[in-house]
């Protein structure tokens, strides 16, 4: 795995790349408080035919955080730094993968600036209309994170509210923790994101209504649902097999949202779809 980093719209970004040396390429682009480090066991198998990129999103992980949030933390300042990103990289066509905030970034990108360009699209727990309880409880955690002394205790943090992930071994929880955790200036630790990011709710209220833009899509396109997810309902996940590019929908056992993408029936389901079958 190689840690990047690359400036895209002023923002300077970081990503992580697998088999770089492979000519097809894949976006794997993380959820809203999460870090491209989620990513790091699908990308890990994918890697030994695609070139794998897990971005950061601004205000995520290593990347800048941003010093106009009432502006660029939303979909379509994501979307341009997305676009710059590929420029960089030299990646004219792709396929993308988005867990929950990433998937809603990818289904923007599929239907516009990157229309043409995104051949095959894998929605991670995401559609295009998103259940009203799940919203207001993750803008709940994920604006107001709480701190902790000790890694552990953060860690027990995440198990508890991450645990629609579904089964994640004692390393895997350890990993998530370690590549999530950052020092506030008094020396406790916090989960490593800019909690200014839920302003999208707030000044970008119409971000993850995309049913125009998701009718509008027309490559291949697997959703994967979790079982009991509060944010993708059925309800909507059967209007998607429906409208648009009538997505495979399959639903993911023992998880909500949004599975974690970590375990090989998981990993399989990915790759026979990326790989056409």
């Amino acid at each position: 795995m190689n840690s990047s980093y690359l400036v895209c719209e002023g923002r300077e970004i970081h990503y992580t790349e697998r088999g770089a040396g492979n000519a097809q390429a894949v976006i794997a682009w993380h959820g809203l408080a999460r870090t491209g480090r989620d990513m790091d066991d699908i990308a890990a198998h994918l890697a030994r035919r695609y070139r794998v990129i897990c971005p950061d999103t601004i205000g995520r992980g290593l990347s800048q955080w941003s010093p106009a949030p009432e502006r660029e933390y939303c979909l379509d300042f994501y979307g341009r730094q997305a676009v710059a990103l590929l420029a960089g990289l030299g990646i004219e066509n792709c396929h993308w993968l988005g867990t929950s905030m990433g998937g809603a970034l990818g289904i923007r990108l599929a239907a516009g600036a990157l229309r043409g360009r995104i051949r095959r699209l894998v929605l991670n727990d995401i559609g295009p209309q998103l259940g009203a309880a799940a919203v207001e409880r993750i803008r709940t955690y994920a604006g107001n994170p709480p701190q902790f002394e000790r890694v552990s205790e953060l860690e027990q943090y995440f198990r508890v509210i991450y645990r629609p992930f579904g089964l994640l071994s004692d390393e895997q929880w350890r990993r998530l923790a370690e590549t999530s955790a950052r020092r506030t200036a008094e020396g406790r630790l916090t989960p490593h994101y800019d909690p200014k990011m839920v302003l999208q709710f707030e000044h970008h209220p119409g971000d993850y209504g995309q049913w125009e833009a998701y009718d509008s899509i027309d490559v291949p396109t697997l959703c994967l649902r979790g079982e009991s997810s509060d944010l993708l309902l059925p309800d909507t996940a059967e209007a998607m097999r429906r409208r648009g590019p009538r997505a495979v929908v399959v639903t993911i056992p023992g998880c909500g949202h949004a599975p974690a993408l970590n375990v090989p029936e998981q990993f399989a389901l990915v790759e026979r779809f990326l790989n056409g079958k």
